[in-house]
């Protein structure tokens, strides 16, 4: 396992003169960057105005959500994110702005000195805005908070080199005034290449816990490697994860990763979780099998780790929820070509079927009360949440929509379920890795659905439980081909 040290902004520098110093000021413990900046305008064939970036080469995907600070003096005072070519006043750039007055545009300056150019766009004031690089393309996406993010517009802007200047900014649109932008959720992202498999070409990743409440963001952990699939302990102090076969305790106080010990069973996959109680983990891991290739089964060892005990005989079954009193597990499990949810005794033992309904049936868990079981069905057409009783009866569907929903997760209270949310192109009976997604939290009472994060991942994202216990959090992985500082 090969950490990185967590980058932040590397260069803060006022770019083009502007009459009174920007500063920026960056928040280590809540991961929020707060940006005071002056200058004339962003326009023209020159700039003004404070900049905090990293340079970049590529393609990338930069988001954040921003705020201006006050009323402010100019109606036109701007924050945004930004692609530069140079640090010098008259580079060729794009950028995605919003003003004080909430208009909202895609600008861009395609020479050095040249004239800026503008697509303007019919939303007002967005929390969230996204920026994307993509050959010689340009693509602006915006939405409000607990929105999905839409796409605006794109522009072509091949004049721009390989390596740019990547960033958050802030522009008074007065010389002789300051104006003030906080930031929080900045990430950068670099998607995938075109043909890259990510089970030969593992992507690094962030380990990252979200208020529920706030959306607000903070990583805890970066690396190099690739891991996956979060849970959160019962007693709140630690998180568990996978990583080239093995689990990991993540302590949220010394906030290091260390192995735990599994015995023989090395193989485990993103298919795990801890009991009720908190004293057993279940876990899911490949084994051998004659006339058969490497298929997962399920196996329940102490939490604080030893020799593991074997439940499922037939493969594979992949784990997904612990009924509240320990006694059943459900999973689930290919059987004669068809996957659907299962369920068995805790010790073994005969395991019974509880869909059969035509169609892809995955990631069953028990909600808190035990009165039912949720899982994620492809029976409509698309992947959507649905929910049954313990024993297979009354079936009904939880999530709507044409997108597709998978692995719900249910708050402590019972009250919400979050679950990762893939948009329609991608086949609904797939989850695959190298996606955009979205974490999403419904209410079960009342229906309504918001967004809680967009973000680049899929598989391994947040297939397991991984609420905290006060209900406050969720914990997920995001990832990036580039360096998951940030």
């Amino acid at each position: 396992m090969k950490q990185d040290d967590r980058v932040t902004i590397a260069i803060v520098q006022d770019v083009g003169g502007p009459a009174i110093a920007g500063k920026t000021v960056y928040d280590p413990e809540q991961q929020v960057y707060t940006l005071t900046a002056s200058g004339t305008n962003l326009w023209g064939p020159k700039d003004e105005f404070h900049f905090a970036a990293l340079p970049l080469k590529g393609d990338a995907i930069l988001t954040v959500e921003g705020r201006l600070q006050g009323k402010g003096v100019d109606p036109h005072r701007k924050w945004g994110l930004m692609f530069r070519q140079s640090l010098a006043g008259d580079s060729p750039y794009a950028d995605a702005t919003v003003h004080g007055d909430g208009l909202t545009s895609l600008q861009y300056r395609k020479t050095p000195a040249g004239e800026t150019l503008e697509v303007k766009f019919p939303v007002t004031a967005p929390d969230v805005i996204q920026l994307e690089r993509l050959g010689g393309e340009v693509i602006m996406r915006t939405g409000k908070r607990g929105e999905v993010l839409v796409e605006h517009g794109r522009i072509e802007l091949y004049e721009l080199k390989e390596e740019v200047f990547a960033g958050i900014f802030v522009c008074s649109h007065n010389p002789a005034v300051s104006e003030t932008a906080v930031f929080h959720n900045f990430r950068i992202d670099v998607a995938a290449a075109a043909g890259v498999d990510g089970n030969t070409n593992p992507s690094p990743s962030r380990l990252e816990v979200l208020d529920v409440a706030t959306g607000h963001r903070k990583v805890l952990y970066t690396s190099t490697s690739h891991f996956e699939a979060p849970n959160w302990s019962r007693d709140g102090k630690f998180l568990l994860f996978n990583e080239g076969g093995k689990i990991f305790r993540f302590d949220l106080g010394a906030k290091a990763p260390v192995l735990l010990d599994t015995g023989d069973v090395t193989e485990n996959n993103n298919d795990h979780g801890i009991s009720f109680d908190g004293k057993w983990l279940a876990l899911s891991s490949s084994t051998k099998q004659t006339g058969r290739k490497t298929a997962s089964q399920i196996y329940v060892v102490p939490i604080s780790g030893g020799k593991p005990r074997k439940v499922t005989d037939d493969a594979p079954s992949y784990w997904h929820g612990w009924s509240p009193d320990g006694k059943t597990l459900v999973y689930c499990a290919e059987r004669n070509g068809v996957y659907d949810v299962w369920s068995i005794g805790v010790d073994g033992g005969p395991e019974t079927r509880l869909t059969t309904t035509p169609g892809l049936d995955d990631g069953p868990e028990y909600s808190p009360d035990g009165a039912y079981v949720y899982f994620n069905s492809t029976r409509t057409g698309r992947m959507k949440i649905w929910r049954m009783k313990p024993d297979g009866s009354k079936q009904e569907q939880v999530s709507v929509g044409d997108d597709n929903d998978w692995f719900a997760h249910i708050s402590p209270d019972g009250a919400a379920i979050v679950y990762v949310t893939y948009p329609p192109t991608v086949p609904a009976e797939m989850h695959p890795m190298n996606q955009r997604v979205t974490i999403r939290e419904q209410n079960l009472k009342t229906g309504k659905v918001r967004v809680l994060a967009s973000l680049y991942g899929g598989q391994g994202t947040m297939n397991v439980p991984s609420w905290s216990p006060d209900g406050k959090s969720i914990a997920f992985v995001s990832y990036t081909y580039g360096n998951p500082g940030v």
